[in-house]
């Protein structure tokens, strides 16, 4: 097993950091937002400033996941903490879909009551200054999570550039209000933020639910075959049955190795040890990878390079090329092999 030796408090310092500048911006955004609806009566201009609503709320809750993911591994959670932000992220997402549900009432309400629309233009200038501010804190947030690997900012800053997106919707539909004089165009616009907003919710729970149920990570799974197949051979003859899952920005992976029949236990160990360590420095990710050791069986002679093997019944031919899908499927009978042992393993002969 080996462990990924990436410092860990300057990187939590800076998710902190981050989420800390998420809940300020967020904040202070939130009263311009409600001091716009106060000023212009927008439908419209509310559903913006109830997304702010959620940009807090989510922004306290990411703080918090944030330092519960940074604790080490513990007897209660041995793969550690990291997964909770799955959970903050999935709770962002539900959060976003209610707004969602709020904005369409209100602008119903609007729709039925009819709109009373005024200063529209201090109220178009506020959204777009809004708009703005977003946008670059959210590009800040995702690319900080996606360096540190944090689900929660990668979700926080989608959210916020959501946000963006929203808000420059607004302006398109309070523009044309201004030169239509369409009124009804308010809640119209604001369904369409609504909708907007919901698709967005949906999408993070379902990123989520994808981390919280371990589905594959194609990507991930390619770049461990990337830097574990020129490392087969020496000993290593054969690798099977890999997975891969994260726990928040810590990577848990395992896999079979198949090396010689006749090594000593310790030999075997120091070999997948040494491996591990290197995979994990190469990849530069926080977590560990974990190798079971299976003997050969005398199955793999014809793709095996260890020379003083004297159990050889091949001689050797090739080392095939390792791919993602004979990596991650688990080992199949070969050829002089039985069903529950291996033919050819003399009583006695040491496994690992």
């Amino acid at each position: 097993m080996a462990s990924g030796s990436h410092p860990v408090d300057p990187e939590s310092r800076t998710r902190l950091r981050a989420g800390g500048l998420s809940l300020v911006v967020g904040t202070g955004l939130l009263f311009v937002k409600f001091e716009a609806y106060r000023r212009t009566g927008s439908a419209a201009v509310l559903s913006d400033a109830l997304e702010s609503i959620v940009n807090v709320v989510a922004a306290l809750f990411g703080i918090g996941s944030i330092v519960f993911a940074g604790r080490p591994a513990d007897r209660n959670h041995p793969y550690g903490h990291g997964k909770i932000e799955f959970f903050s992220a999935a709770f962002e997402g539900g959060l976003i879909a209610f707004a969602a549900i709020l904005i369409v009432y209100e602008a119903i309400q609007a729709f039925l009551e009819g709109p009373e629309l005024r200063q529209l233009d201090l109220g178009l200038a506020i959204v777009l200054g809004a708009g703005v501010v977003n946008a670059l804190l959210g590009i800040v947030l995702v690319r900080t999570g996606r360096k540190y690997s944090s689900m929660t900012l990668v979700a926080d800053g989608k959210h916020v550039l959501s946000d963006w997106w929203t808000s420059a919707g607004i302006v398109v539909g309070l523009a044309l209000v201004r030169v239509t004089g369409l009124q009804v165009l308010d809640p119209l616009v604001a369904c369409l933020v609504a909708a907007q907003l919901f698709w967005t919710g949906f999408h993070l729970v379902r990123e989520a639910a994808r981390g919280l149920l371990d589905e594959e990570d194609p990507e991930l799974l390619a770049r461990l075959v990337a830097e574990l197949g020129p490392r087969i051979g020496a000993g290593v003859i054969h690798l099977h049955h890999l997975r891969a899952r994260r726990a928040g920005r810590f990577h848990h992976v395992d896999a079979h190795l198949v090396v010689p029949e006749f090594w000593p236990v310790e030999r075997a160990h120091a070999v997948s040890d040494e491996l591990a360590a290197s995979v994990i420095r190469a990849l530069g990710v926080e977590g560990e990878l974990v190798f079971h050791t299976d003997p050969c069986r005398r199955a793999y002679c014809r793709e095996c390079d260890v020379a003083e093997c004297s159990v050889r019944v091949e001689p050797f031919a090739a080392r095939p090329a390792l791919t993602l899908e004979e990596a991650v499927r688990p080992d199949e009978a070969r050829p002089g092999t039985r069903a529950g042992g291996g033919a050819g393993l003399e009583p006695g002969a040491p496994r690992s």
